[in-house]
């Protein structure tokens, strides 16, 4: 347990204590501040009462990238072996 930090994180204005490994720190300040500068976008660009409704825009939002990124893997892998089995019959042909 002595490998472990302990930091604290501030997301829309509530502090949370965390208890991490070292080498995960970088990237939960990096989401912290990801998260702090959408709710700010958010909060200028429509009239939203609630954090609550903020939070739950921020999350929609990051879920939303992550299965486009996963989509969008799977559409070049198809792509790429598409690719790989082309450049494979024409060395097959040319054996």
């Amino acid at each position: 347990m002595s490998d472990q930090l302990k930091i604290k994180l501030s997301i829309a204005n509530r502090v949370y204590p965390l208890t991490i490994n070292p080498k995960q720190e970088e990237g939960l300040r990096l989401a912290t501040k990801k998260i702090e500068a959408m709710i700010g976008q958010f909060e200028q660009n429509y009239s939203v009462r609630d954090k609550q409704d903020v939070l739950a825009m921020c999350a929609l939002q990051f879920a939303a990238q992550v299965e486009q990124k996963s989509i969008d893997k799977e559409y070049v892998n198809e792509e790429v072996q598409e690719k790989l089995e082309a450049l494979n019959d024409l060395l097959s042909q040319h054996i």
